[in-house]
């Protein structure tokens, strides 16, 4: 869809433009969203489109009276306010509070032009699927959240076409890592909504003091010591610096193992090396 809005924007000597919504719709739709998980912050969002090509990128605050815009009404507004001459839709997305499809926006008697995109489905080179299996199979957020949620980040990333990230700041922990060895930053995320992938440990990069690192994660509760809270704890490999307090971003390369309890922190400590190892390679 970005690639269409791009490539017409140019054709046509105009400005290529993203509108999208924040808070994300199902916060103020539904009254219990507390299962909703995000794949991108909305700065990740805006960084992800600029790099994509977008020359404008509109915010727009969503609120229940904005929700219920007809199409037809919102269309309108996207010529009146952003001036719209041409609108690209994905195949099954639907727009206003009557939920029109794009097949419905293209009879409406006045409004933009419009470019319909067809589902992409996953592989080395992603392609295009018509007919009506293509929602079944087609790369999607939900696809893509259940693939994280199973802890599998190299078939997230083959989605995504990025590997998936994390950003926060390094908040103090309990330090037991230092004591065996593996001093670990522990994250608290910039937005709280975004999605961790499942328990286990992995293997990541990681972006920290404008320089990049490999390291090794650990997502879940701890059992070995007695954990209760789920964390997100990193080992920095072959780095020895104070990072509290400071930015920290990592990107999921490969998922290494499960999480699981350990029946002393000497068997713990001997994981880790052997987890060490197989993030080096």
């Amino acid at each position: 869809m970005l690639e269409t809005v791009v490539s017409s924007a140019r054709e046509r000597g105009e400005e290529a433009v993203v509108v999208t919504f924040w808070p994300h719709p199902r916060t103020v739709l539904q009254q219990d969203a507390r299962d909703l998980r995000l794949l991108t912050s909305l700065e990740e969002k805006k960084a992800l489109l600029s790099a994509a090509g977008i020359d404008r990128v509109a915010v727009i605050p969503f609120t229940r009276s904005f929700a219920a815009m007809t199409a037809q009404e919102y269309l309108s507004m996207l010529q009146a306010d952003y001036g719209a001459t041409l609108v690209v839709m994905g195949y099954d997305n639907r727009i206003g509070s009557d939920r029109l499809k794009a097949e419905d926006l293209m009879r409406l008697p006045v409004g933009p032009a419009m470019t319909i995109v067809d589902a992409v489905m996953p592989g080395p080179a992603a392609s295009v699927m018509p007919g009506p299996d293509r929602a079944s199979h087609a790369v999607s957020s939900t696809v893509i959240r259940k693939a994280l949620a199973e802890g599998k980040v190299e078939e997230a990333a083959a989605l995504l076409g990025y590997a998936y990230p994390l950003y926060g700041v390094v908040v103090a922990g309990n330090r037991l890592g230092r004591t065996i060895g593996f001093p670990t930053a522990n994250m608290q995320l910039y937005e709280p909504l975004k999605l961790v992938p499942g328990n286990g440990v992995y293997a990541v990069e990681v972006e920290v003091l404008g320089r990049r690192f490999k390291g090794m994660c650990n997502i879940g509760t701890r059992p070995t010591v007695g954990g209760t809270v789920r964390t997100v704890e990193t080992h920095i490999l072959d780095f020895d610096e104070d990072i509290y307090g400071l930015p920290i971003r990592l990107h999921f390369a490969r998922r290494i193992r499960d999480e699981r309890k350990f029946p002393s922190l000497d068997a713990l400590k001997a994981q880790l090396q052997q987890d060490a190892l197989n993030c080096k390679k």
